[in-house]
């Protein structure tokens, strides 16, 4: 595509791309003739819709991966694989030196079956991690229509880093586990051993995986939180109104404190929860005047400062925890947003 693109020519989609791979297979690279058909086709749409969105200004160039940085593959519909139990059969394609043909070869995997699906198979996606364990990835038509009941109750709640994550204009505050400081003093153990190893040796690959794993453990420990927290306040709250933060700013003050909280991570779980059970998600803008002023009288308190995290109102002496008081002025900030 950068090639084209450089030489004037005009942009060529899917069935371009896929006569041009026909082609190759034909000619100089007759080896991709092993390549599931299906899972081609999947990864030559992928690419046309990344470029359809780049021609549209909705995201960026598209950037192609090399061959050995592909760690997943797709299956579309029931064409090239088959699933009974916990058995996984895939179709391949391999030479035969014998009739110097190229003959379909069915290779069968284990897999560890956690939990039933509901409907019919749409898609089957095979990935890899970092850590060298495959996982099977199962796409259904079933949709769950069944949502929470009502509760007729609404929150706000601010984001916060010190005194907690969550503050909830109940006055209840959410612990953030934070396990990524949890786990520093083993990951630097472990990336001092990694670099006594020698680059390329079964030594240093195996160290290179455990640090791997606890990255692992780390991701899955960070997004039980947040899955766990959506769904608490989606079961208390029929409307939930949070504030936007400008998280490129707090990266450049709080670094590594604000990438192991992952507030952004949090605000997609929680609207995709909001958008299963039926919930109403209200986002106000992070410039609405939300911490300084009074949320019994109005009064805006200019000199309050980030250290300040109890404060007295002057004009009505009402006395306000900064971060439920914050709550309070988004949950009334969102509730009149129409």
């Amino acid at each position: 595509m950068a090639q084209r693109y450089k030489d004037g020519l005009p942009y060529a989609n899917y069935n371009a791309m896929d006569a041009h791979f026909k082609a190759l297979k034909r000619t100089t690279h007759p080896h991709w003739n092993m390549l599931p058909s299906q899972a081609v086709q999947q990864e030559l749409m992928r690419i046309d819709d990344a470029y359809q969105q780049f021609f549209d200004k909705l995201g960026g160039r598209p950037h192609i991966k090399r061959r050995h940085k592909f760690k997943s593959i797709t299956y579309p519909g029931t064409a090239g694989w088959k699933i009974e139990d916990n058995r996984m059969t895939i179709t391949f394609r391999k030479w035969n030196p014998d009739t110097r043909k190229w003959q379909f070869d069915k290779v069968p995997f284990t897999f560890f079956k956690h939990r039933e699906w509901h409907g019919s198979i749409r898609r089957v996606t095979v990935k890899r991690d970092a850590c060298g364990d495959y996982w099977l990835c199962i796409t259904t038509n079933f949709v769950d229509t069944d949502p929470l009941p009502t509760t007729g109750k609404s929150v706000g709640a601010d984001f916060g880093m010190k005194d907690a994550y969550l503050t909830l204009s109940t006055g209840e505050k959410k612990q953030h586990p934070q396990p990524l400081k949890q786990s520093l003093k083993k990951l630097r153990h472990l990336n001092k051993a990694l670099s006594r190893k020698q680059k390329g040796s079964n030594s240093w690959w195996c160290a290179v995986r455990q640090i791997a794993r606890l990255y692992r453990k780390v991701s899955n420990q960070r997004k039980d939180f947040h899955w766990k927290l959506a769904t608490e306040l989606c079961e208390k709250f029929d409307t939930i109104v949070i504030e936007t933060l400008n998280l490129d700013g707090m990266k450049r003050l709080w670094g590594r404190k604000v990438s192991d909280l992952a507030f952004y991570q949090f605000v997609e779980i929680l609207r995709y929860k909001c958008s299963k059970h039926k919930r109403f998600l209200r986002e106000v803008d992070q410039w609405t005047a939300t911490t300084k002023p009074c949320s019994d009288c109005g009064f805006h308190n200019e000199n309050l400062t980030l250290k300040d995290r109890q404060w007295t109102c002057p004009e009505c002496g009402s006395h306000h925890d900064r971060d439920i008081n914050a709550a309070i002025n988004i949950l009334r900030a969102g509730i009149a947003t129409p």
